[in-house]
């Protein structure tokens, strides 16, 4: 525990140290911060206090902003040929994957924790639902864990961080958008494998304020699913190079 908890203090420091991490927090509250107040009509023009509109935008520039985030994680080290030296100390694969991924997540939750001011001011405009509101940022959290998985893993097949960026955009866009489009597209038995893997609907069902057993499955699959593949893949490589 305590070489992943190294690892994921050095991953946080180097996205402060590279300023990925400010880049990130101004850039996510600009874009959440503009369509929640100056496109969000639940809040002004229909004069209701909800965080429906931040939890729909989140949805969608967290998906384009993760990739951006763990590019970097595993391709790095990998083209400068620190991941060597890494796994030259007493750190396993595992320990070194988990503690990249915690790294990332915790700058996701500290980008989230400046939305609270949402929050905050919506509540002083009307009465907002506070079940709706912890289970939004449940359906966020969740979500981002499992592209940051993703991301883990597509950092972890390439030295170049172009080519993990548009990997890890790849395979999310499947779960984020293609699934849904082929699940409404299919009939049946079909049909339904789609729509139990398209993530849209377990966040949505999250987000709705029903927080189902099966979604949290689903989602904790993609994140276990997505380390073990990052896994596998430095394994592969180390027993490469030896």
């Amino acid at each position: 525990m305590k070489q992943i908890w190294t690892i994921t203090k050095r991953e946080l420091a180097s996205f402060f140290d590279s300023l990925m991490a400010y880049i990130l927090i101004v850039a996510f509250l600009g874009f959440s911060g503009f369509f929640t107040w100056l496109f969000g009509g639940d809040v002004f023009l229909v004069g209701q206090a909800s965080m429906r509109s931040f939890f729909g935008i989140a949805y969608w520039t967290l998906f384009f902003f993760i990739p951006a985030i763990t590019m970097r994680s595993l391709a790095e080290e990998k083209r400068s040929g620190t991941l060597e030296l890494l796994l030259t100390k007493d750190i396993s694969d595992r320990q070194l994957v988990v503690g990249k991924f915690l790294g990332a997540f915790l700058l996701i939750c500290i980008s989230l924790s400046f939305t609270v001011i949402y929050v905050i001011t919506l509540a002083n405009i009307g009465n907002l639902d506070n079940g709706g509101v912890i289970s939004g940022y449940i359906g966020l959290l969740l979500m981002s864990a499992a592209y940051i998985s993703i991301g883990i893993f597509a950092s972890s097949v390439t030295n170049n961080q172009i080519v993990a960026f548009l990997l890890a955009l790849l395979i999310s866009l499947f779960f984020h958008l293609i699934f849904g489009m082929l699940a409404m597209n299919s009939t049946s038995f079909i049909g339904q494998m789609f729509s139990y893997l398209s993530l849209s609907n377990h966040y949505e069902s999250i987000t709705r304020g029903v927080v189902d057993s099966k979604d949290i499955v689903y989602f904790l699959s993609i994140i276990i699913l997505g380390l073990l593949l990052a896994e596998f893949s430095l394994s592969r490589r180390n027993q490469s190079n030896s």
